[in-house]
C-alpha cells in the first residue's frame, strides 16, 4: 500500500449517498464508507471511523486501519458532480511545482467515486491551530503561525510567479476550481441563472434575523448599511454581477497559474519543522496548471481568516460570543454587529496582504496581464465564498439568526465597496495591495 491505484469503475454517487448517511446520523455510514473502499482498492479497511468535523462543508474525512497500517482518507463531494468536466485530485501537479503537498498512497478521481488516502498522520490541521488561538490569543503561538502562513506563501507567491502564463478561454473553463464560484450560481448543464446553491438556499425564501424577518425580493434588493458604513451593491446585484463576470471563460484575462485553490486551513497540515512549524497542503481536490489567477488565493483569503472567529462553522458559538441586530428601514437594511477578526486572524490577513496578494498583482501588472476590474473580481468572488458555501439562512441548517445575521454582514463587506470614501477592513486590504 505504498503507490497510487487506479480505481476501478464502480456505481455512480457513492461518495453523495454516503455523505448524506453520515450528515444524517445514519449508523449505516461507515459501513457503507467499508465496502466503498475495499469494492474501489481490494482492501480490507476496519475501524472505519467518520469525523464529525465543522470545516467539513462538503467533504467528509475520517480514518481506517489495515493490516499496512493506519490511514486517513478525505473525499469533496460537490453538487451536481456527475456533470463535471476536467480531471480532480490531481496532487502530482502541485508536487511538480515544488509545492509542499502529501501525496496519497491510494486514489480514485472518478467523478461522484473520487476519494484520496494518506497514511495518518499525527500533526493537527491548521485550522484546529488558529481555532484554538482564537480561543485564547497567545503571542507566541500567533507569531509561530503567522511565520509557517510567511513561509508558505513565499512558496505560493515562487511557484506563481514561475508558473503565470496566459491561458485561453477554454484552459480557464477547463479548470474545476469554477464548481466553487460560478457555477453554484447556476443550473448544470442548462447554465440557467438563478439556479444551482443560489435558488436552492435562498430564492423565494424567508430570512430571520434579530429584529427583522425579510423575504428575498426584500433582501436582494435592499441596500445594506453596517455599523454605519452603507454599501454600493445589494446582495442580488452581487449576485448578478458574480454570475457576468466569473464566467469560466472571462476569468482568462489574468492569465493561469498553478494552484490549490482549496486550500483552507481544513486542507492544510501544520508539521513541525527544522525552524519551526510548517504548512503541508493536502486534498487538492481543485487543483490545476491553468487556475484563473486572481481565483487561486480568494478560497483561501476568505475563509481562512474573514470567516473566523467561529461565525461561518460554528454558528451556535457564535451566538454565544457575538450579538447583532437587523432592522429594515425603506430600501436599506441596517445590521449593527460586535463581530471582528481575531488578533490572529488579523496577522494572518497582513501576511496574506503583504507576501503574497501584493507582490502578486504587481507581477501580473508588470506583465500586461492585471484586468482594470481586478478589485471587483476578488470582491465577487470573496462574496460568493460564504453565501454559497453552505446554507447561511437561520433555521435552513445550522445557523441562527445572529449567525446569519453576522454571516450577511461580512458577505456584504467582502463583496461591495463602501459608498463615500468609507474605510473598512476589505476596502483598506484592496488598497494596501494594489500595484
Amino acid at each position: 500500500m505504498t503507490a497510487p491505484i487506479s480505481a476501478p469503475v464502480t456505481p455512480p454517487m457513492r461518495t453523495r449517498e454516503i455523505r448524506a448517511a453520515a450528515r444524517a446520523g445514519d449508523g449505516r455510514a461507515e459501513a457503507m464508507l467499508a465496502t466503498f473502499l475495499q469494492d474501489l482498492f481490494a482492501i480490507a479497511p476496519g475501524n472505519v471511523t467518520i469525523n464529525r468535523d465543522q470545516y467539513s462543508l462538503n467533504s467528509l474525512n475520517g480514518f481506517f486501519d489495515t493490516p499496512d497500517g493506519a490511514f486517513f482518507f478525505k473525499f469533496h463531494q460537490e453538487d451536481g458532480e456527475e456533470t463535471m468536466s476536467g480531471e480532480y485530485y490531481r496532487a502530482d501537479i502541485l508536487a511538480r511545482a515544488g509545492l509542499p503537498v502529501d501525496m496519497p498512497v491510494l486514489s480514485s478521481t472518478l467523478p461522484g467515486e473520487q476519494i484520496l488516502v494518506y497514511r495518518r498522520r499525527s500533526d493537527p490541521r491548521f485550522s484546529d491551530v488558529l481555532r484554538a488561538l482564537d480561543m485564547v490569543a497567545d503571542p507566541a503561538g500567533i507569531a509561530a503561525a503567522a511565520r509557517a502562513e510567511h513561509v508558505l506563501s513565499g512558496h505560493l507567491m515562487e511557484v506563481f510567479a514561475r508558473t503565470l502564463h496566459p491561458i485561453t478561454a477554454q484552459d480557464s473553463a477547463r479548470e474545476p476550481i469554477h464548481r466553487l464560484f460560478h457555477d453554484r450560481l447556476v443550473d448544470l448543464p442548462s447554465g440557467h441563472y438563478p439556479g444551482g446553491r443560489l435558488a436552492a438556499f435562498y430564492v423565494g425564501k424567508r430570512f430571520a434575523f434579530p429584529g427583522a424577518e425579510l423575504d428575498w425580493p426584500t433582501l436582494a434588493t435592499s441596500r445594506v448599511r453596517i455599523n454605519g458604513i452603507l454599501y454600493r451593491d445589494t446582495i442580488g446585484g452581487l449576485f448578478d454581477a458574480a454570475r457576468q463576470r466569473l464566467e469560466p471563460t472571462r476569468l482568462a484575462d489574468a492569465g493561469g497559474v498553478v494552484a490549490h485553490g482549496d486550500a483552507h486551513n481544513a486542507n492544510v497540515w501544520y508539521v513541525a519543522g527544522r525552524d519551526g512549524p510548517e504548512l503541508r497542503f493536502f486534498d487538492p481536490a481543485f487543483a490545476g496548471e491553468h487556475v484563473p489567477t486572481l481565483l487561486a488565493e480568494v478560497k483561501s483569503t476568505f475563509h481562512n481568516i474573514l470567516a473566523h472567529p467561529v461565525w461561518l462553522y460554528e454558528p451556535d458559538e457564535a451566538q454565544k460570543r457575538y450579538a447583532a441586530r437587523v432592522r429594515h428601514n425603506g430600501d436599506i437594511i441596517d445590521i449593527e454587529t460586535d463581530f471582528a477578526p481575531s488578533p490572529v486572524r488579523q496577522a494572518l490577513l497582513a501576511v496574506k496582504r503583504d507576501a503574497l496578494w501584493r507582490p502578486l498583482l504587481a507581477l501580473l501588472a508588470a506583465q500586461g496581464l492585471l484586468p482594470d476590474d481586478w478589485r471587483r473580481v476578488i470582491r465577487l468572488a470573496a462574496f460568493l465564498c460564504p453565501t454559497l458555501v453552505m446554507n447561511l439562512r437561520a433555521g435552513a441548517a445550522s445557523h441562527n439568526p445572529t449567525s446569519s445575521a453576522i454571516a450577511i454582514a461580512v458577505a456584504v463587506m467582502a463583496g461591495s465597496e463602501p459608498e463615500a470614501g468609507a474605510r473598512d477592513l476589505m476596502s483598506d486590504f484592496l488598497d494596501a495591495i494594489a500595484p
